[in-house]
């Protein structure tokens, strides 16, 4: 495995945005605002067109790349699709699986996120799972089941040393590029609740070891109370990781966070 319970993990999702310069220009201010932050684990999550180059910009670098998603064959006759195979090639070590955006707009299922998450396991890459719940299925007291039937179904027919391989975020629907945030209270409440949950169906060591992230309008100025919080380990952080400062400020908040738990 590339990642460790035992350093908070703060990975950056960067959706649609940034040309291959810029992306390369935002690495390397990344990587000397991270300079002297090695008790934090960092990923960036970029574009398809920039991987690569991230990738080269970041070699020797102890920060790690990953993907926004991935298709689960191989190779085919599938136009506009990406493989774990390809992803591997250029430099990946993560990918972003059942992100809600690609729920929403692209009909990801939870059906389709075990198939890729079982080929990105099989291809040597780390799975970072998406999981939440929209502001109606809170409102109407149902997080904890959307919640439930995503971790089952998502990781359906997995032995437990494959569970241990894999990264779950938690990221309600609602908070995502709406400014708003769970309180500390009730994201802790859902990751309790899904370790809990990894525990009852893969077993105490699996849970324990487990890494679950916060996603959600994460900041500098919130990312210290999320993170003390016992069961959230990491952030899934999305327009705060668009400029080096305020992403490697959430790494440093997270690290003293951690070390204060």
């Amino acid at each position: 495995m590339n990642f460790t319970h035992e350093k908070p993990f703060i990975a950056g999702n960067w959706k649609m945005f940034k040309t291959v310069p810029e992306a390369v220009e935002m690495v390397q201010k990344l990587h000397e605002a991270s300079l002297g932050l090695e008790k934090a684990q960092f990923v960036v999550v970029p574009p398809f067109t920039a991987l690569y180059e991230v990738s080269r910009a970041l070699q020797g670098s102890p920060v790690q790349v990953g993907a926004q998603n991935m298709y689960w064959e191989e190779q085919g006759a599938f136009t506009g699709e990406v493989s774990a195979p390809m992803l591997k090639d250029i430099g990946c070590i993560y990918v972003v699986i059942g992100h809600s955006e690609r729920r929403q707009y692209f009909g990801e299922t939870n059906e389709t996120v075990n198939n890729k998450i079982k080929a990105a396991l099989n291809h040597g890459l780390v799975p970072i799972m998406c999981i939440g719940e929209s502001l109606e299925e809170r409102e109407n007291g149902n997080t904890i089941t959307k919640v439930q039937s995503q971790i089952i179904e998502g990781l359906k027919g997995l032995e437990a040393e494959k569970v241990r391989q894999i990264i779950i975020a938690y990221e309600p629907i609602w908070a995502i590029g709406t400014g708003l945030t769970a309180t500390p209270d009730q994201a802790q409440e859902v990751h309790r609740f899904i370790r809990s949950n990894l525990a009852e169906k893969h077993g105490n060591d699996v849970a324990s070891c487990a890494i679950i992230l916060y996603g959600g309008s994460v900041k500098p100025e919130n990312s210290y109370s999320l993170l003390k919080e016992k069961d959230i380990n990491g952030a899934l952080v999305g327009g705060a990781s668009l400029k080096a400062e305020s992403f490697a400020e959430i790494a440093k908040k997270a690290i003293k966070a951690y070390e204060e738990k």
